[in-house]
């Protein structure tokens, strides 16, 4: 497939860049994706940010020099870009749990983080409930939080959103928009450019709205969508890891860059238990 081509001529580019800048938007470019969506399918498919993938094979790469030579450790700080000496010693400590100047010793128990490897694996052994639709564009309304480009920061700072907003009575507002399909309470993320990236907790709607709810149009687009019974945002994840690493290939699609929608089901307009939906924008691979 192609994008594991692409995934694998990043980690080569990676690889050749380790002691020096690596950028990230040459890496998004090489993989064909916005720097962006880049971060976002690094993130599903390895399980790590793009940012802890480097650090982790750099803080490698570094401890095999303090091993079998005698370099300085301020020269190998400065060679995979630590300018801070205390900035570097963190980032060791990090992976190897060790500091630099113990790593020298003989005997010390150090961790080998190899380059990953991107292959085609057999799977199949869980099945994916999903089904494909064209839907016309459609607007959503409800509250947003400004998110980032580091995916691992914003796993931290979504759960916390979710848990202040659905205390307020802005979410069962929010509940009583939903009328269309998506049916439900929408999770919803959104890159229009670095500077504007957010997260909504919406409905689909197109009912009038207060002054205090922000509204977005979520283009035209062809999706697919998947069934998920298990736990909200622990299998979410899941759904988004599976949709990269096994229901693409193969598909004769390709993804299309549009934001990705969770959808969870309302009860008195309050978050219910039961059955959740993840929506992710797809097109025709003219590539294969």
């Amino acid at each position: 497939m192609e994008w594991i081509k692409n995934l694998s001529n990043v980690i080569e580019y990676i690889e050749r860049h380790l002691d020096r800048e690596i950028s990230y938007e040459e890496a998004a470019s090489i993989a064909n994706n916005s720097k962006y969506y880049f971060q976002r399918i690094f993130h599903y498919v390895t399980g790590l940010s793009l940012s802890e993938y480097i650090r982790r094979r750099r803080m490698s790469e570094a401890a095999l020099e303090l091993q079998r030579t005698d370099i300085k450790v301020l020269d190998v700080a400065l060679k995979y870009g630590y300018s801070s000496p205390t900035a570097f010693n963190r980032a060791f400590k990090s992976v190897h749990k060790v500091s630099p100047m113990s790593a020298k010793k003989k005997g010390v128990t150090l961790i080998s983080f190899p380059p990953i490897e991107f292959s085609i694996k057999v799977k199949g052994d869980t099945p994916m409930s999903y089904r494909i639709e064209d839907k016309p564009a459609f607007r959503i309304a409800g509250l947003r939080l400004r998110i980032t480009e580091d995916m691992e920061k914003n796993q931290k700072i979504i759960p916390d959103f979710w848990n202040e907003i659905v205390k307020t009575k802005e979410f069962s507002e929010i509940c009583l928009l939903s009328e269309e399909n998506p049916n439900g309470i929408l999770g919803v993320s959104v890159f229009k450019d670095p500077d504007n990236i957010f997260y909504y907790i919406a409905s689909a709607t197109k009912k009038d709205v207060s002054e205090k709810f922000f509204v977005y149009e979520i283009p035209a687009s062809t999706w697919v969508i998947f069934e998920n019974n298990g736990h909200f945002r622990e299998s979410v994840q899941s759904v988004f890891n599976r949709f990269y690493t096994e229901w693409l290939l193969g598909s004769g699609y390709m993804y299309a860059e549009l934001p990705d929608i969770e959808v969870y089901p309302i009860k008195n307009e309050k978050m219910g238990e039961g059955s959740t939906e993840v929506w992710i924008s797809i097109k025709k691979d003219e590539v294969n």
